[in-house]
């Protein structure tokens, strides 16, 4: 008895430990498989794994199988991923994020919200990472119907206070174009990281609200610990770019210094576009040549950059350097180099670059490229063929507008009043820049002499309710902005600024200035209201205000919300040669250096 006894207990003990060894074999099996897969570049290696597994017999265990979905996703092997997804018994939370983040990344959004749909249907609740996903899908599409929504399931489910979840959401409504919801997300949340705070700061500066994005700024660098990682520097430094905020633009520069992010391509190649757009070219050259392996960014950044001032073959020779280090350009970068072949009067160059787009570079031209082909052309006067190219391009209505708007600026400025009703009437019918179309027909007309024509027009807008965007202009004085609109001297120093502006006209007429002649004031008044309207630009009230501001030898920049007139731009070249000052000004299109009674651009913009 104790014999048969012993020999049972011997016989359970043998079981149990084969039993365990099995399983410690069936565990160490699991794990190698799992390590091959963790480690899988080739998608010939992740169908023998596959294949492995099934053999096995594990390929009906959940957690190895979101290993395999995650490889074939890595591997971008959706299909394959989606497959076993399908045949899956019992597919759990990680199966249908993976399932969900792999249509993301391969540039499937769409899909990934559709299944997100679908999870109800198999009782699986999502978390954190699920919702981060679809949410990133949304911001993807700048769906911010289907992203409202999503939030609600998060409120609902309980995640409202989930860090990842709101850093995602913040991130979400700026790219929707809804700073206020971002806003308002970050202001609900009990604990914040940089991420959230980097979040936020982007969602301002792609909204063009850069004032707030730096406020936001501010607020981090009192209240956190924390350094700003560079993405967040990369958000401050081009909402300064926007605003032109040259002083903050430094500041920023210096935290970038300080947080050890100056060699990141992305920071590198924001500075540069910053101090290009604050007027501060060789700025931008000077932190350009500190990058010691540059990429296609800061390279594309010095192009635009270069062209906005007017420096076209500088532009190309950036282009040309480019290329011999074999950096591959993209659409972008073709955009630089035919606005500075625009803004230079190098058409042959231009269509030479146009032509090699796809030839040498695989880059189908688009309607953006088009679009400075037709500004290249107005340029020199060949406005027939750039209007017959404007035609022979299909465009939906967003990517008509430039284009449209481009051949409308350039038949007002050539007179041709019979281009320009067909460029406004597209935009108008399109609803598209519908203000400035009516404006612009209407100065066409007055330009003409069709005075009865242009009256009509006015009252027209009158009538529909249509007004032109007020010009207005900006100088940075230490770290404060000052705004002016044309005509209003309201402001602090107003009797100052309209002494010294009487005193300039003066000195300019001693020099054959004329003003008010240059055909671009569109009311049928009088010579002496001419003089005093076009007096009173904002563009001048600025510079005045910078001249009575700013200790002598500094240079003024002024920041320009619309193109800088002709009769402006005579004035400003005999100012900075009676003054003795350097004077930049940023319109819309481009960058304007008066030094010593000449302009950079040579008279063509």
């Amino acid at each position: 008895m104790k014999r048969l006894f012993n020999g049972k207990c011997l016989f359970s003990l043998t079981t149990l430990h084969l039993s365990r060894q099995k399983k410690r074999s069936n565990y160490h099996t699991k794990a190698n498989f799992i390590e091959k897969l963790r480690n899988c570049n080739h998608f010939n290696a992740a169908i023998s794994t596959h294949s492995s597994l099934f053999k096995s017999g594990l390929l009906f265990d959940t957690f190895t199988i979101n290993h395999l979905i995650n490889c074939y996703i890595r591997l971008h092997k959706t299909g394959h991923a989606q497959q076993l997804f399908d045949e899956m018994p019992e597919p759990n939370v990680v199966s249908w994020t993976s399932i969900i983040a792999g249509y993301v990344d391969t540039g499937q959004p769409k899909f990934a919200l559709w299944l997100y749909t679908k999870m109800p249907e198999s009782s699986v609740v999502p978390n954190d990472f699920t919702f981060s996903t679809v949410i990133n899908a949304c911001s993807i599409l700048a769906d911010l119907e289907t992203g409202k929504k999503i939030h609600t399931h998060i409120e609902l489910l309980g995640f409202q206070g989930n860090l990842v979840v709101c850093s995602s959401l913040i991130d979400m409504y700026g790219k929707c174009n809804d700073p206020d919801g971002a806003r308002r997300v970050f202001d609900l949340m009990e604990y914040r990281n940089v991420v959230s705070w980097t979040s936020l700061v982007a969602a301002y500066a792609q909204n063009a609200r850069g004032h707030e994005a730096l406020q936001v700024f501010r607020e981090f660098s009192s209240l956190m610990r924390e350094s700003p990682n560079h993405f967040m520097l990369a958000s401050v430094i081009n909402a300064c770019a926007s605003l032109g905020k040259l002083v903050s633009g430094k500041v920023a520069h210096g935290a970038v210094i300080r947080s050890g992010h100056e060699i990141n391509d992305v920071v590198a190649s924001a500075l540069v576009d910053m101090y290009a757009k604050c007027g501060c070219f060789s700025y931008s050259d000077k932190v350009f040549r500190r990058i010691t392996d540059p990429s296609v960014i800061p390279y594309t950044s010095m192009i635009v950059g270069a062209a906005k001032y007017g420096l076209g073959k500088l532009s190309l020779q950036f282009f040309d350097e480019m290329i011999e280090r074999r950096i591959k350009p993209n659409d972008i970068t073709f955009v630089g180099v035919l606005h500075a072949c625009s803004h230079s009067g190098l058409v042959d160059e231009g269509l030479k670059h146009l032509n090699s787009m796809y030839e040498k570079h695989g880059i189908m031209p688009d309607t953006k490229h088009y679009t400075c082909v037709v500004d290249m052309l107005s340029r020199i006067g060949c406005l027939d063929e750039a209007h017959r190219l404007a035609k022979s391009i299909r465009v939906n209505p967003d990517e008509g507008a430039l284009l449209w708007g481009t051949l409308l600026s350039a038949s007002r400025l050539q007179g041709r009043v019979d281009i320009a009703v067909e460029a406004s009437k597209w935009l108008i019918e399109s609803n598209q820049q519908v203000a400035g179309a009516y404006v612009i027909l209407s100065n066409t007309y007055a330009l003409a002499g069709e005075w009865e024509n242009a009256n009509s027009l006015r009252s027209e807008m009158r009538r529909v309710g249509v007004y032109k965007e007020p010009g207005c202009s900006w100088v940075e004085n230490k770290d404060s902005t000052y705004v002016f609109y044309a005509g209003d001297l309201s402001f602090e120093r107003g009797s100052e600024v309209l002494s010294l502006l009487k005193d300039l006209e003066r000195r300019m007429k001693e020099k054959g200035y004329v003003g008010g002649s240059m055909g671009l004031v569109f009311v049928d008044v009088e010579q002496e209201a001419k003089e005093e309207i076009v007096g009173l630009h904002s563009e001048r009230l600025a510079l005045a205000f910078g001249l009575i501001s700013m200790p002598k030898g500094i240079t003024i920049r002024v920041m320009k919300n619309l193109r800088m007139c002709k009769d402006c731009h005579e004035a400003f070249k005999l100012i900075s040669e009676i003054v003795e000052r350097e004077i930049v000004v940023r319109d819309v299109n481009r960058f304007h250096h008066f030094k010593n009674g000449s302009c950079s651009c040579m008279d063509f913009w």
